[in-house]
């Protein structure tokens, strides 16, 4: 049984308002990492759907061991550069298909070797399924933190490996991968953080014993959080409880910050969903990049 707290998550997943043009499924559901739609996602909105063409990057899967396990990944970059600045993208519940991998092309465009591991390789694959209650109970909620940060580390060190600057990372997320954000950047060699609608607050358990609000004392890096007014799954009381832990938090908590878009639902920059808000999106996706180079890491 899904907990309050994936309850929360998947509620605010459930399809919404539609555009005026109404909702389209698109045919190019997931066939491979980063290559189509997962189905869970559906009703896909074609017509808002951002697609980055790869020319002028090294674009496509990869794949590294972390414990003897093969973790893939979709990595784009800038061709034939090195010592380029990184970016962990890291997934919503639905993982690594293709609005995660055009993410990744968008910020290599922007000069950035962009990775977003399949942090579900282990417990299944999302694609598979049509059912976003059954991919939280059967996927989502058996992801342990540890798992997650372990394989966040090896991403890192992959690279590192191939063309990446160890001195500038950092990190990304969205939904679910925006909870993750905040913890790996109380974790990980990042050197900022911008969190996308993550969820800030929840119940300790083996598998996920802290959530962002619990790490703001050990916050090794600054995160820019991007959140929704009308989110229905992350309520604006635990954002201000975040904003407190923060104010009393390290150094690198203390210069945190959050920008809240009035009217913006749950997933208002995944453009590929009813829930997107173009406005908000773009504003966001500027204050990433500005948040990025601010703090060291373009």
């Amino acid at each position: 049984m899904l907990d309050q707290d994936l309850h929360s998550d998947a509620r605010a997943l459930l399809p919404g308002s539609t555009t005026e043009a109404g909702p389209t499924r698109r045919t190019a559901l997931q066939v491979a990492l980063g290559v189509g739609y997962a189905a869970a996602a559906a009703p896909v909105m074609a017509q808002t759907a951002i697609a980055t063409p790869a020319d002028g990057l090294t674009a496509g899967e990869v794949s590294f061991m972390v414990n003897g396990f093969k973790v893939p990944a979709y990595r784009a970059a800038p061709a034939g550069k090195t010592g380029l600045p990184v970016v962990l993208v890291i997934q919503e519940i639905f993982g690594v298909h293709e609005y995660i991998a055009d993410t990744c092309r968008r910020f290599a465009k922007a000069g950035y070797l962009a990775i977003a591991p399949q942090l579900y390789a282990r417990q299944g694959d999302p694609a598979q399924y049509t059912e976003v209650a059954k991919l939280m109970a059967e996927i989502v909620s058996k992801v342990p933190d540890a798992q997650v940060m372990a394989d966040l580390d090896a991403t890192v060190q992959w690279a590192v490996a191939n063309g990446g600057d160890a001195a500038r990372v950092g990190v990304t997320g969205f939904c679910w991968g925006g909870r993750i954000t905040w913890l790996y950047a109380a974790h990980g060699p990042v050197k900022a953080g911008v969190a996308w609608y993550g969820r800030l607050v929840g119940q300790p358990s083996d598998l996920t014993p802290k959530h962002p609000v619990d790490i703001p004392l050990i916050l090794k890096a600054p995160v820019l959080g991007l959140y929704g007014e009308k989110d229905t799954g992350i309520p604006l009381d635990t954002v201000d409880k975040m904003k407190t832990a923060l104010a009393s938090g390290s150094p690198q908590a203390r210069i945190s910050e959050f920008v809240v878009y009035p009217d913006a639902p749950h997933a208002f920059h995944a453009d590929y969903r009813a829930s997107f808000r173009k406005e908000a999106a773009e504003d966001g996706w500027k204050r990433a990049l500005a948040w990025f180079k601010t703090h060291g890491v373009a």
